[in-house]
């Protein structure tokens, strides 16, 4: 990406040269990490985005090395709005909240505006709290896609942040993730030793990539159940990688259903669930956490006849803290 140009009173104008050629939306979102492709179609269709002095459309291409005048808000960061509807909290206590996150619901957001956010109800619930946390991001240790239900653990000290933030950097929490597969892995179980990186063809997706220029990523996953050509799987991601776990399942033939990105657009949001998450407590112990699948996933699994081989994650959200040890 280029520099910024100092715009009107409130704003600031990017200028991003293109790195490769590709249409104008993929161009931004490979320069503008943190924004959402919706946030840059917005942004597009507002406007606020120009190529040799004309506002472009996001289909338009564009060329390597041509320049892209993006027109941005140059405000305080913020953590964005506290959603209507109160989050289901798993677990509290003076170090951190862990919620059931809904679907269609990001963690933060990516520009100073007013969408929904997990960091936005951390805010509101917890004014007290947020003068000493990142401001855009207070609480925010690790994430979920929108569209991605399940725990999500937030913390409430800058040190508690410190503390989750490298438990999750040293792969010390266990994660565990339900997903309903359009297609069946050849293997009933594997790990998935592939790394990801930006796709080469569409940088505002993520994809395997073998040229070096990718992160290593591990996924283990185990068949619980099938019918009709789609799969249960239970998931165990050893890393954290954007998109790994969509990424992964793709690449070995069974895109988790209704991913737009990944797989086959449906008819909700892709049905991916995290289900379960064991971590070290800040204050000492082991904190471990269970949500129950949610009703579209859940009436998915019954109805694909699975519900007894997946009776352990229908069971009611659960919480527990262990003990320091000795």
């Amino acid at each position: 990406m280029g520099s910024a140009v100092d715009g009107q009173h409130g704003e600031r104008t990017e200028l991003v040269v293109a790195e490769f050629s590709g249409r104008a939306d993929a161009v931004l979102s490979a320069a503008f990490a943190t924004i959402s492709r919706a946030q840059i179609a917005r942004l597009i269709s507002d406007g606020r985005v120009s190529l040799d002095g004309e506002p472009v459309k996001k289909s338009a291409w564009v060329q390597t090395g041509q320049s892209l005048l993006v027109l941005l808000a140059d405000e305080a960061p913020s953590a964005g709005s506290a959603p209507a509807s109160p989050l289901p909290v798993l677990y509290e206590d003076d170090h951190v909240v862990a919620i059931d996150k809904p679907a269609g619901l990001i963690a933060h957001p990516a520009l100073a505006d007013t969408e929904d956010t997990v960091s936005g109800w951390f805010a509101a619930r917890y004014p007290e709290l947020c003068a000493d946390l990142d401001p855009a991001r207070p609480g925010i240790v690790h994430r979920l896609d929108r569209d991605t239900t399940g725990i999500m653990v937030l913390a409430k000290t800058p040190g508690d942040a410190a503390t989750l933030s490298a438990a999750f950097e040293s792969r010390t929490v266990k994660k565990t993730y339900i997903a309903i597969c359009n297609g069946v892995p050849e293997q009933e179980r594997a790990v998935i030793d592939a790394p990801v990186g930006r796709h080469p063809g569409d940088r505002g997706r993520m994809a395997v990539v073998r040229d070096g220029s990718a992160r290593e990523a591990r996924t283990a996953y185990e068949v619980l159940g099938q019918r009709d050509g789609k799969s249960l799987l239970v998931v165990h991601p050893e890393s954290g990688r954007t998109h790994q776990v969509r990424v992964h399942l793709s690449a070995i033939g069974a895109p988790v259903l209704d991913d737009p990105l990944y797989g086959t657009p449906g008819h909700g949001r892709h049905q991916l669930h995290a289900a379960l998450l064991s971590l070290p407590h800040p204050a000492g112990g082991t904190l471990n956490l269970q949500a129950t699948l949610p009703r579209d996933m859940a009436a998915r699994v019954r109805s694909m006849g699975l519900a007894p081989v997946a009776s352990e994650y229908l069971q009611p959200s659960s919480a527990a803290r262990s003990s320091a040890p000795e």
